[in-house]
C-alpha cells in the first residue's frame, strides 16, 4: 500500500464507466452524451456523420503552416549520388512531406507507410511549426547547442492521457494529406496498421482521400505464434488502401502463389517459434514444471544456423538456456520436458540471437502449400 487515502471521485467515475460506458470518450465523461442516455431531450450540436476529436482544427492549420526548409545532399555518405535513381531522406516527417510538394506534387505511384500503432507504448511527434523547426527543436531539446538531435520532441502517448485517441490523429492527419497530394492520379497509398487504432484509420482516410477511394483492407499474418492463452490468438495485422481516383489500376493477385518457407531441412520446410511462453500468466510460481535447462554446444551451426541442443549437460553440450524474464516474471516453456525430449534436434533446435546469446525454438512444420 502506498498510504495514500481513497479517490472517491475517481471511484465513482470507474463505477459510472461500468454501468455507462456509452457516455465516456477517451476515459472522461461526455456530459451530453450522458444526459442523453438518462432519456433528457437535448439536440447534440452539429449532429452529423462525422470523425471529430480534440485538436483537430489545429491539426489543419498544421497541415497549411508553410515551411522554409530545404533538402541538404550528404554526399560523403551516399553511393553514386549523381548517377542512383534512390533517395533516402532523413528528418522530421511532416517537414519532410511539406519540402516534397513542390518538386514531387502529383508524381508518386506508390506509398507505403508504417506509423506507429498507437499501443500505448508509441512516441508520437510533438508538432508545432509557429517558430523555425531550429528554434522549435532547441525550446524543446529535440537538439543540444551543437546541433544534435536528442529525440525530446516524441513523448510516449500512454492510454490513461486524456487525449491518447486525438494525440494520435492530430499526428496523423497532415501527414496523410500531404502524401495523397504527391500521389498521381492513379497512384495508391498502403497503410500498415493494428487493432487500436484501425478503426479510426478508416475513418481519416474516408475523409481524406473519399471513401469510394478505398481499395481494401488486407489481413497481414504478422505473428503466427501469437496464441494468446484465453483469448484471441493476435496473429494478423492490416494494411488498409486507398487509390487517388478511380483511374488506378491494380493488378489481381494470382491465387496459386506458394508459400515459401524460410527454412528447410530433411523433413521439409518450416518456419521457427520461440520455445518460450511469453505469457506472463504461465509463469515459474503457477508452471514449475516447464522450467528447465537445456544445453547447447555453440560449435556445431548447422546450414540454416542453428545448433544441436540436450537437456544433459557434458563436454559436448555445454551452454546453458533458460526462459527469459519478462517484466521481471520469470517465464517458462511452452513444452514440458517429455515433450522437449522426444522432439530434441528434430523439431527443436537452438538459435542464437546474441553475443553468446542462444534461445530455443521450434520448428513449425504446420502450414501447408
Amino acid at each position: 500500500m502506498d498510504g495514500k487515502n481513497l479517490d472517491i471521485v475517481k471511484q465513482k467515475i470507474e463505477q459510472l464507466k461500468q454501468i455507462i460506458p456509452e457516455a465516456f470518450t477517451e476515459g472522461k465523461i461526455d456530459w451530453e452524451k450522458l444526459k442523453v442516455t438518462l432519456g433528457e431531450n437535448i439536440e447534440f450540436s452539429n449532429e452529423r456523420y462525422v470523425l471529430n476529436w480534440a485538436g483537430k482544427t489545429d491539426a489543419y492549420r498544421l497541415l497549411q503552416a508553410p515551411t522554409y526548409s530545404t533538402l541538404k545532399p550528404v554526399r560523403e555518405e551516399s553511393v553514386n549520388f549523381d548517377t542512383t535513381e534512390n533517395i533516402f531522406i532523413e528528418g522530421d516527417n511532416l517537414e519532410v512531406l511539406k519540402v516534397l510538394q513542390k518538386a514531387y506534387f502529383g508524381e508518386i505511384k506508390m506509398i507505403y507507410i508504417d506509423p506507429p500503432y498507437n499501443t500505448g507504448n508509441d512516441f508520437i511527434y510533438k508538432d508545432d511549426f509557429k517558430e523555425t523547426i531550429q528554434e522549435y527543436r532547441k525550446k524543446v531539446g529535440d537538439i543540444d547547442e551543437n546541433g544534435n538531435l536528442t529525440g525530446a520532441r516524441l513523448f510516449r502517448n500512454t492510454k490513461d492521457n486524456g487525449r491518447y485517441h486525438s494525440n494520435w490523429l492530430n499526428m496523423m492527419l497532415p501527414r496523410l494529406f500531404l502524401a495523397r497530394n504527391l500521389l498521381r492520379v492513379d497512384g495508391v497509398i498502403f497503410v500498415s496498421i493494428d487493432d487500436n487504432e484501425v478503426h479510426n484509420l478508416r475513418l481519416l482516410m474516408d475523409e481524406i482521400f473519399g471513401e469510394e477511394n478505398f481499395v481494401g483492407q488486407i489481413i497481414a499474418i504478422t505473428n503466427r505464434s501469437g496464441r494468446d492463452y484465453g483469448g484471441i490468438a493476435r496473429t494478423h495485422e492490416y494494411i488498409l488502401s486507398y487509390q487517388k481516383s478511380e483511374t488506378t489500376e491494380l493488378n489481381e493477385i494470382p491465387k496459386s502463389l506458394d508459400y515459401e518457407f524460410p527454412y528447410y531441412d530433411q523433413y521439409g520446410g518450416f518456419e521457427i517459434r520461440e520455445l518460450r511462453n511469453r505469457n506472463v500468466r504461465f509463469n515459474i510460481h503457477n508452471r514449475p514444471n516447464l522450467y528447465y535447462p537445456f544445453y547447447l554446444d555453440p560449435s556445431e551451426e548447422d546450414n540454416n544456423g542453428f545448433y544441436k541442443i540436450s537437456l544433459q549437460k557434458d563436454h559436448y553440450f555445454y551452454s546453458q538456456v533458460l526462459p527469459k524474464k519478462s517484466n521481471g516474471i520469470q517465464t517458462v516453456w511452452r513444452w514440458g520436458k517429455e515433450k522437449a525430449k522426444e522432439n530434441l534436434n528434430i523439431n527443436l533446435v537452438g538459435k542464437k540471437i546474441g553475443n553468446n546469446e542462444y534461445q530455443i525454438v521450434e520448428k513449425y512444420r504446420k502450414i501447408q502449400k
